[in-house]
């Protein structure tokens, strides 16, 4: 039994304390904040209550996963599957819902949108072959160890390899496909699901989708902090030990193997040390200066940051759902202002997540919790103040227009999330949410492993290593991790 030390309570944290705590370990999780979930987290004022980080839940299978592992029954885990998965606003005026529905989806691509559904059919159905043949490879297994790549899966990818365009981008394969600009724009979007940009990305990464329109968008009971409350449940039922409001300050080291961590509390000995903090952090932080530090993958371009506004609205808008997209009119103005001239456009392309629309509780009846976010670039000692007011007043400008409505008057309550808010409280390197960016079509394998090549005992997990961003990936970097941990222990490497 070995004695792990888990730095950090978000989502790969999390998993890896099960994990080794379900496998016999004895495991302490030391979480600088005061809560488990690391950006899944709550905002209450008022009579209002917000989820502040992830907002868009797919694919709950690797939470049941965990359920299974644990020997406990995953329909305790409530959520449901939405009817829609979102609305789409343009700038022209166009808006509609897109449904979940199969055929009722594509008559919208046909109908709204003027795009042949046979093709769009095709290509929801690549999409969805590339995830599967993909995911067993490059999501769930280390890319950083031979013996996991040679594998059967490998030659499944392999055969499917003209299907991923490797030379293309994402908006060139999407531009390829579709006639209508908003088809391509609506599609170049996933990008944003790992804070890069569609007109960099690799067009691979329009496998992305899948999880979301072949799979669905769901939405657990108790909102998204749900996941993170259940996987902490999970965690103490397996025996983990959190300790919170404990910020580590470094991890011991001796004769290239890790020995233990230090605290603003204490010092300790461990075995084990995994790291869930930004990677990037990881080294700067909490290692010496002496460890050989992996300089061409921590100098990888960053991923984007994001500016939130939390508002609690004195009104109710029945043209909103869940989950709504107001579309910028210049998507690659908009990208190349977050990447290249580290600002933003005058005309965001701003997401509005609002849960009380299903979870009533979260507002007062006639009223709206809204969660309004614009991708931004990473702190780069900016002007943020001005920059969050430029923002704000932009967004009024545009949803008031779009829903003809002066939205100013009806705010209630106001919380603002900004890089520098993401950078202090959640550890992320400069605000980037993700760590690197997918932006040229090696950042994959620029992905930090799961585990040190140099540090005996230490493993990594969370959004900024392998195999990157999202709920879900997250959780297999868990998994991942476990799995190297395993092997260096088989290969008496530990």
């Amino acid at each position: 039994m070995a004695k792990v030390a888990i730095i950090g309570a978000g989502v790969g944290g999390l998993a890896s304390a099960i994990r080794f705590a379900n496998a016999g370990h004895q495991v302490s999780i030391f979480e600088a904040n005061s809560h488990p979930g690391g950006k899944i987290n709550n905002l209450s004022l008022g009579e209002f209550r917000w989820d502040m980080g992830p907002s868009v839940f797919t694919a709950p299978k690797y939470i049941e996963d965990l359920y299974k592992l644990c020997g406990k029954d995953f329909s305790e885990f409530k959520y449901k599957r939405l009817e829609n998965t979102f609305n789409y606003f343009f700038n022209d005026g166009t808006r509609f819902s897109l449904p979940a529905e199969p055929n009722a989806m594509l008559d919208v691509f046909e109908n709204e949108l003027g795009e042949d559904r046979s093709v769009v059919k095709e290509y929801l159905i690549k999409a969805g072959k590339n995830y599967n043949s993909i995911a067993p490879l490059f999501i769930e297994k280390s890319l950083h160890r031979f013996r996991h790549l040679f594998t059967g899966d490998l030659f499944k990818a392999l055969a499917r390899l003209p299907k991923y365009k490797l030379n293309s981008t994402m908006n060139e394969e999407n531009a390829s496909m579709f006639k209508n600009e908003k088809t391509i724009q609506l599609f170049n979007r996933y990008a944003t699901y790992n804070g890069s940009s569609p007109f960099k990305s690799p067009a691979m990464l329009n496998m992305i989708q899948h999880l979301e329109l072949n799979e669905g968008v769901f939405l657990p009971e108790n909102g998204m902090v749900q996941i993170a409350k259940s996987l902490y449940k999970l965690a103490l039922d397996q025996g983990a030990k959190f300790y919170f409001n404990e910020k580590v300050t470094s991890i011991d080291t001796k004769n290239n193997k890790v020995t233990g961590i230090t605290t603003d509390q204490r010092s300790e000995d461990f075995d084990v040390v995994i790291s869930n903090m930004d990677v990037a952090f990881t080294y700067e932080k909490l290692l010496s200066e002496s460890i050989e530090k992996p300089k061409k993958t921590l100098n990888q371009e960053r991923s984007s940051s994001a500016i939130v506004f939390y508002w609690g609205i004195n009104g109710s808008f029945p043209e909103l759902d869940v989950h709504n997209m107001f579309f910028s009119s210049d998507y690659k103005d908009e990208f190349k202002q977050i990447f290249e001239s580290k600002t933003l456009t005058n005309d965001p392309s701003i997401y509005v997540h609002i849960t009380s629309k299903e979870k009533k509780e979260d507002a007062p009846n006639g009223k709206e919790n809204w969660f309004v976010m614009i991708n931004a670039p990473i702190n780069e000692g900016q002007d943020w103040e001005a920059l969050v007011q430029q923002t704000k007043t932009n967004m009024l400008k545009k949803l008031g227009k779009h829903l003809n409505t002066s939205l100013a008057p009806l705010i209630e309550e106001e919380f603002v999330m900004d890089p520098i808010f993401i950078e202090k409280t959640y550890s992320g390197a400069k605000g980037s949410i993700y760590g690197n960016a997918s932006n040229n079509k090696y950042a994959a394998f620029y992905r930090h492993p799961n585990f040190s090549k140099t540090l005996s005992g230490l493993y990594f997990t969370g959004v900024t290593v392998h195999p990157g961003g999202g709920i879900p990936l997250a959780i297999n970097s868990a998994k991942i991790a476990f799995e190297c941990y395993e092997e260096d222990i088989k290969k008496g490497k530990l």
